[in-house]
């Protein structure tokens, strides 16, 4: 099995938030691989991937990255390949790694999620490559319409709840 999807991480301990994205992936029979990256510690390394992910058959990274946050506009910088970034709430309340992905330069653009975000990222992911996979496709309609009976339940669930000034 050949990864489609690459989840990148500045540090391990960012894997907490990108399970969401791994899991969603895994429920979409998604291949992907997880690696940690780092833009300030290891950029040679994050060079050598972003370069090569293409050609090893990746078609979407996900990115996170906490605090300054140059992870996935660094990626994105040398690969074509779209990048979808996930600010991890480390400092600040994770609004200094929003912007730091949000607020990239002309011509170096980053897809980004909701802080911790990762669980959209993943799904973000999966519409990408259903562009080009009509099987994907059809299962991100199953996705979104389980989504929809989700709501209804809930909806059913409420109107048991009984208040007395409650009126629906």
């Amino acid at each position: 099995m050949e990864p489609k999807v690459s989840i990148i991480m500045g540090s391990t301990s960012d894997l907490g938030v990108m399970e969401a994205a791994a899991k969603i992936l895994d429920e979409f029979e998604i291949p992907f691989e997880v690696n940690a990256l780092s833009a300030h510690r290891t950029p040679e390394e994050v060079e050598k991937f972003a370069k090569g992910a293409k050609d090893r058959g990746i078609k979407v990274i996900i990115a996170a990255a906490g605090m300054a946050a140059h992870l996935p506009g660094v990626i994105a910088a040398m690969t074509t390949l779209p990048v979808i970034g996930v600010p991890i709430r480390a400092s600040l309340d994770g609004l200094d790694a929003l912007l730091a992905i949000a607020q990239m330069p002309p011509g170096i653009p980053v897809a980004t999620v909701a802080i911790n975000g990762a669980q959209n990222a993943g799904i973000l992911a999966a519409q990408m490559i259903a562009l080009g996979d009509a099987e994907m496709a059809e299962k991100l309609v199953l996705f979104k319409e389980n989504l929809k009976t989700k709501i209804v339940k809930a909806n059913q669930d409420l109107a048991e709840i009984k208040f007395k000034f409650k009126t629906n």
